[in-house]
């Protein structure tokens, strides 16, 4: 009995370090103007029938008409602050503990730099992501390329060539603020977008 107390033991310490966090999933929102196969709109929904209604943006589904209207894509125009990146405050999306979705308040983010990187197709960015201090190295790792690549993932959806991002994590090596307690810890999970 004695040799598997032991093994007991440890099993149940990695059970309870475990996370539930799924690294393999992306939450990442399609804002693209295509129209998605299946999506109510496309013409390809019950009721549809491949008529000129199915075929305008409605879809007669028991009799009830329902229209939905295209997402607008992102336009680049010829703004006059074009020729200089966003400020590095604004180059910056926060994340919740233990997560890699995008949160909403962060889309304008996102949307100010694929704007950016599209006006110059030249242009080249690096997104870092990164984590707090809580977890191990190689976790807080594969979390902050999980970061990275969401935002990267959201940039391309938008427009910006995957050949202008490259995504890099520094898990939890590079803090930006000192400390332990949460302010601190929350302004540590995040991902950065710096240009080269």
């Amino acid at each position: 009995m004695q040799r598997y107390l032991p093994v007991l033991f440890l099993s149940a310490l990695l059970v309870g370090c475990g996370s539930s966090v799924k690294l393999d999933d992306v939450a990442v929102e399609d804002r693209s103007a295509t129209p998605v196969a299946g999506q109510a709109g496309t013409g390809t929904g019950a009721g549809a029938g491949g008529t000129a209604a199915g075929a305008a943006g409605t879809s007669q589904a028991g009799g009830n008409a329902v229209t939905s209207t295209p997402i607008a894509p992102v336009t680049v125009g010829n703004a006059a602050g074009a020729a200089a990146p966003p400020p590095a405050g604004d180059r910056t999306v926060y994340f919740d503990y233990d997560s890699f979705a995008i949160k909403p308040e962060f889309q304008a983010v996102i949307e100010a730099q694929a704007r950016y990187l599209k006006a110059d197709p030249k242009r080249h960015a690096a997104v870092e992501g990164h984590t707090d201090e809580r977890g191990g190295r190689e976790y807080n790792l594969a979390l902050g390329q999980k970061r990275a690549e969401a935002v990267r993932r959201a940039l391309g959806l938008l427009g910006v060539a995957d050949a202008q991002v490259e995504a890099v994590s520094f898990g939890k090596e590079k803090p930006a603020v000192s400390g332990s307690d949460e302010a601190a810890m929350a302004k540590n999970r995040r991902a950065e977008i710096n240009y080269r």
